[in-house]
């Protein structure tokens, strides 16, 4: 591999060293490219549904209603991102993604077709990612993949603010069907990267294994959950983050309930800065050991700050309590080696899919669980709640990840 940086020995690799790999920046260009129109298009929809309906329900729907199907996808399509080549796979989903935007911006669809049509496309979703994310340890070695993922959620916290941003004024100037076009201009951006800037490697599976793709998938995701190991090296990354994402699902009705709605997009928007700031910091500033010793300590700090809404923050604190809360999601980088250590070459792309699509899961799962305790909790105790929940993970975690792992 020419393309490929390696990072050996006791110190952290350096941001610097990893963007001067060619096909690094191709991936990450197209990956920051895919957040800022995906988080247009999800809030363009919601926009236009609304507009369309007057329904908060049908517009909260439409915000989220891509996320729903990945469950599938990840449960019966994984197979496919080991046994097909990985750029011609992440341009078709490029493709369905352009498709997607031109249809609903251009289509005369009526609201259950629309809300079909991006229930549908979703469901390919974790296979489209799971093919991203299984290239990047060809690219970086050691903890120079670490560090690359690093970069990766720090593209992604800032795509999210700039999207948010970007998504509130093109909505307010041109309105919702042209912002899906911009969406669409975007993942043709993202589709030309990866077409003439990555390198077209072949499929990680062996040629005929597992042609049957339901049962192929079926039975990998079995092989990894019933792998001690891996199963907790998962449940790590999901369950922590459930605990944060049912957090952040109340910061609306609680910042309304203090006479503050427009507070809770500041507030989310300091969720995601602090995110990126953290795995900016761990990623770039601690050394690869000293990282996966900090994933218990920075699970359990994670929740601190969450308990301090038992206290009734103002707007301010609210945004500063969310932004620490989030930094310690970096407590992840201290999880990805020992992730690709621990599952098998050419299943990486599938095991990559699982992940995500649980962590997918967690998210509306997160939401779902501390929403229903804001029903009959107020929404302060119910945020604070989840950050106790999320300190009794960590050392629930702590105990498991001590004994899965490998001798």
């Amino acid at each position: 591999m020419t393309d490929t940086t390696r990072q050996d020995g006791g110190r952290a690799a350096r941001f610097g060293e990893i963007l001067k790999v060619a096909e690094f920046r191709v991936l990450f260009t197209s990956f920051a490219l895919l957040v800022l129109g995906d988080t247009v298009k999800s809030l363009a929809f919601s926009v236009l549904i609304y507009q369309r309906t007057g329904s908060p329900g049908l517009s909260a729907a439409a915000y989220m209603i891509g996320f729903l199907p990945q469950v599938i996808g990840a449960t019966f399509l994984l197979s496919i991102t080991d046994r097909v080549r990985p750029r011609p796979l992440m341009l078709v989903g490029e493709a369905i993604r352009i498709g997607v935007c031109l249809a609903l911006a251009l289509g005369d669809l009526s609201i259950w077709a629309m809300l079909l049509v991006v229930l549908v496309t979703g469901v390919p979703t974790p296979v489209f990612s799971a093919a991203r994310n299984a290239i990047l340890p060809d690219l970086l070695e050691g903890d120079a993949f670490v560090v690359g993922r690093a970069l990766f959620t720090v593209s992604a916290a800032s795509a999210q603010v700039v999207g948010l941003a970007l998504g509130g004024t093109v909505l307010a100037v041109v309105g919702p069907q042209k912002a899906l076009l911009i969406t669409a201009v975007l993942s043709l951006g993202s589709a030309l990267f990866i077409r003439f800037g990555l390198a077209d490697r072949p499929a990680r599976a062996a040629q005929g294994a597992g042609r049957d793709t339901v049962r192929t998938t079926l039975r990998v995701n079995r092989m990894l959950l019933a792998d001690r190991h891996v199963r907790v090296l998962m449940l790590a990354m999901w369950l922590p983050l459930l605990c944060m994402v049912g957090a952040e699902a109340v910061f609306v009705p609680y910042l309304t309930g203090l006479g503050s709605p427009s507070a809770a997009g500041a507030v989310l928007a300091a969720t995601a800065v602090g995110m990126g700031v953290g795995e900016f910091l761990v990623g770039r500033f601690v050394l690869p050991e000293t990282r996966e010793r900090l994933v218990v300590p920075l699970m359990a700090a994670l929740g601190v700050p969450l308990l301090g809404f038992a206290f009734h923050p103002g707007v301010v604190a609210s945004a500063v309590l969310a932004a620490l809360a989030s930094a310690c999601m970096s407590y992840t980088l201290g999880l990805q080696r020992p992730f690709v250590d621990a599952v098998p070459a050419d299943v990486r792309g599938q095991a990559f899919g699982l992940q995500n699509a649980g962590t997918m899961t967690g998210q509306g799962l997160g939401a779902g669980l501390v929403g229903a305790v804001a029903e009959w909790a107020p929404p302060h105790q119910a945020i604070a709640l989840s950050g106790l929940a999320a300190i009794i993970v960590a050392f629930a975690l702590s105990r498991m990840l001590t004994r899965a792992r490998p001798a």
